[in-house]
């Protein structure tokens, strides 16, 4: 669940580690993937969580729910932070909070607006446009299931500073 390396520890990998554990070791160092990330039992709660909290059976109150989905890099563990409620079909996922020690690999957000409505429960093309800009995949909850847009996974691993990558 972690990422590629930066640059600067390629060299001493390739001097000094023995190949089957480069192997071990870039697979280690690689960023979850969005298929990965919405079957964490974390980020499958906070997407159900978001939902309930985006009122998708009240008509006049729905409004979309969301945040962002790091990986500690000491541990590999996934930690999640909820972003202000968003508005009926719109949310500001642009500015995570920094997560001491931790990296965004995913922003997650609900559609709660009805297909019966005309509402379309994928992605959109802003939604999908914001993804491949910030370089995070999307993972979107509506009422027909789990949705994914962007990158498959945070551009450059785990690598860089906290917040987006670069």
């Amino acid at each position: 669940m972690l990422c590629r390396p930066p640059r600067a520890h390629r060299a001493f990998r390739l001097r000094y580690l023995p190949r089957p554990i480069l192997l071990w070791y870039d697979e280690l160092m690689q960023a979850p993937t969005a298929d990965e990330l919405s079957t964490n039992p974390k980020v499958k709660d906070a997407l159900e969580k978001a939902w309930s909290d985006s009122l998708p059976h009240d008509a006049k109150r729905r409004h979309e729910e969301g945040g962002w989905v790091y990986v500690h890099m000491s541990s590999g563990e996934v930690a999640i932070r909820r972003a202000k409620p968003g508005a009926t079909a719109a949310i500001d996922l642009a500015n995570p909070p920094v997560v001491a020690g931790a990296l965004v690999v995913a922003t997650f957000h609900t559609h709660p607006n009805p297909i019966a409505e005309g509402w379309n429960p994928g992605p959109s093309p802003r939604d999908t446009e914001s993804a491949l800009i910030l370089g995070v995949p999307c993972l979107i909850r509506a009422e027909d299931g789990v949705h994914t847009t962007g990158p498959a996974q945070r551009r450059g691993g785990l690598a860089g500073e906290p917040g987006f990558p670069a």
